[in-house]
């Protein structure tokens, strides 16, 4: 294409697409493409329960559940400016829950709106964390695309190690294996953002011997994984509710396994819901001098599955 046939962009107002919040924007942005989006750009994998949900006395737009943690993910939509009375919301949903992400969608973010959600990721534990997104929608001659764009989140998307230890440490759940864990995730994700591998999108790392990423498709996410009782970590594609994924691949096994350039350990887990393909090497989470290498086979071993699976899910929908 050459220079001159390049179109123009231009921003179109909102409301001349979504006329309404509840009966236009709330059913679009629910819907599973949609809401996948938004996920991708959160580095959450958002899974809708339901719209227009009863929380105490207030009713959030859209609840969802992050489906790496079950913890809730509450979606308050504003197709204006930003105001008090949907602040106030937001901080009464987040009183209402113990563990809650909250995601304020809105046209237009008052700075002090704004500053206040950076407040409030600052001041608050890893169990709560607050997002604001701008919705903006673009037009390229006929074709019209919506844009969210994070304004505010949890600083660095992962609270510090000294931060979360001193919150589970209160609660009596520390141990030295979790330590290790929280500190072993956060490794990995730094490097990745160092790296700069934009498939692969960091989540806030937690004191499990497991960390998500999600590889855009609901219907599954990858994982990295350490198992203290065989000293080995894998690096998976784990589909949590449909097990016709697992079968439709199993059909493709050589071609697959072909394209990846290994042989992968297959895991229908027929007695669970989940099912699993995985990659195994061994390693001890306690040897800290071999983490950069234990994190660069994850990262490589990340991207292959990203490559290899990501095409497949997205054909399957």
């Amino acid at each position: 294409m050459k220079k001159d046939e390049l179109g123009d962009i231009e921003q179109v107002d909102v409301r001349e697409i979504w006329e309404k919040e509840d009966t236009d924007f709330t059913p679009w942005l629910a819907k599973e493409k949609n809401i996948r989006k938004l996920g991708l750009k959160l580095g959450i994998d958002l899974v809708v329960i339901a719209e227009e949900q009863d929380v105490g006395p207030f009713r959030a737009d859209i609840l969802c559940k992050d489906e790496a943690t079950e913890d809730y993910v509450l979606i308050e939509n504003q197709l204006e400016k930003t105001d008090h009375k949907h602040l106030g919301q937001l901080l009464t949903y987040a009183t209402g829950l113990d563990a809650v992400t909250i995601v304020w969608i809105a046209k237009e973010f008052n700075d002090e709106h704004r500053e206040t959600l950076d407040w409030l990721n600052k001041i608050t534990n890893e169990d709560h964390n607050f997002f604001g997104v701008k919705i903006e929608v673009i037009q390229i001659e006929d074709k019209i695309a919506p844009i969210f764009n994070v304004v505010s989140k949890p600083n660095n998307w992962a609270r510090s190690i000294s931060s979360a230890a001193t919150t589970l440490n209160k609660n009596n759940e520390l141990t030295e294996r979790k330590i290790k864990c929280l500190e072993f995730n956060e490794h990995v994700c730094n490097m990745i953002k160092e790296k700069e591998f934009t498939k692969l999108k960091t989540r806030k790392p937690r004191a499990q011997n497991w960390h998500t990423y999600p590889i855009g498709s609901s219907k599954g996410h990858l994982a990295h994984v350490f198992k203290s009782t065989s000293d080995q970590f894998n690096v998976e594609i784990y589909f949590p509710k449909d097990k016709t994924i697992i079968d439709e691949f199993i059909k493709d096994k050589d071609a697959i396994e072909s394209e990846f350039g290994e042989k992968l350990d297959w895991q229908p887990l027929r007695d669970k819901v989940a099912s699993r393909i995985a990659l195994y090497r061994s390693g001890d989470l306690y040897k800290k001098e071999e983490w950069d290498e234990y994190s660069n086979w994850i990262i490589e071993k990340l991207l292959k599955f990203h490559e290899v699976f990501g095409k497949r899910l997205n054909n399957l929908e």
